[in-house]
């Protein structure tokens, strides 16, 4: 397997485009909500080598208090080095490539954006796409589900018509295949329930045609904007009393719960050494059990 250079730093430069894209239009959005929009901060985020060398890093944006978000976080990050053994032996049983003992480096790069809402009218929202590269293979992941505590069908079935749209460009069975895939990761097992109302969602995705397979993981990012803003203008003005933001710290609830304890994207990132405050961004700000 090649260094695969050129590749790593267009997949790179492409999610880091796609964060600007995603941070200027939330900006928009909280522009056009009136008084006191709120901002971005944005720091630097640093990978902790064992040996203190450099093992990459990225940006972590987030808006607190916002008028439409209450909190919303848009990672990206390109981190490399060697895996530990855990995360080898879970590597090569998920993938089946061998030699990951032998040599275990790895390079990764992506972008993981959750958005947590002042309205519980408005749907929560999370969306990763990555690329991950190892001696042994290469491949790419991601996904995009919604997760409202007050659901709208209408509001599910156009996510969804967006999701399907552009999975269709690439062939008529990916859609369906990730559909059911989201369906299966974001089941929540102790509560009985998925965590929200899906989307899709796919990892160790390699065809063998490098070209192919990123200009799909491009897809699967550019119909975040389309399948989710017209939701947020949608509802962003609707009233909500206490009964409503009860029903949304709830459901905040649900969502920590299966961060935590089921999200491999977490577990990946804490194991790996990278910023933990950038890991734990998902998070809510505020969430309630009953």
């Amino acid at each position: 397997m090649s260094e695969m250079l050129e590749e790593k730093a267009r997949a790179s430069g492409w999610f880091r485009e796609l964060r600007d894209r995603i941070v200027a239009a939330f900006e928009t959005l909280e522009d056009s909500a009136g008084a006191a929009p709120g901002v971005f901060e944005v720091t630097q985020t640093r990978r902790a080598a064992p040996d203190g060398g450099d093992a990459g890093g990225g940006l972590m944006s987030v808006m607190r208090g916002g008028q439409v978000f209450e909190k919303v976080g848009v990672n990206v990050s390109t981190v490399y080095g060697e895996l530990g053994a855990r995360a080898q032996a879970a590597m090569a049983a998920r993938t089946g490539l061998p030699g990951m003992a032998e040599d275990p480096r790895f390079w990764a790069s992506g972008i993981s954006l959750v958005a947590h809402m002042q309205n519980p009218h408005c749907p929560a929202v999370h969306m990763n796409t990555r690329m991950f590269w190892t001696p042994h293979g290469w491949w790419f992941g991601g996904g995009s589900d919604l997760n409202p505590c007050l659901e709208y069908p209408e509001d599910t079935l156009h996510f969804h018509a967006v999701q399907k749209e552009h999975c269709d460009r690439h062939g008529a069975d990916l859609y369906p295949r990730f559909k059911a895939w989201a369906d299966e990761y974001f089941y929540i097992p102790h509560r009985g329930r998925a965590r929200g109302v899906g989307g899709i969602f796919l990892d160790d995705h390699c065809t063998g045609d490098w070209e192919a397979d990123f200009a799909f993981i491009r897809d699967v990012g550019t119909a975040f904007l389309p399948a989710y803003l017209p939701l947020v203008e949608r509802r962003m003005g609707m009233g909500w009393g206490e009964d409503e933001r009860d029903a949304q710290l709830v459901h905040r609830g649900l969502y920590a719960e299966y961060n935590l304890v089921y999200d491999r994207g977490t577990k990946f990132g804490l194991e790996t050494g990278h910023d933990a405050n950038a890991v734990l961004m998902s998070l809510p700000p505020l969430a309630k059990w009953i």
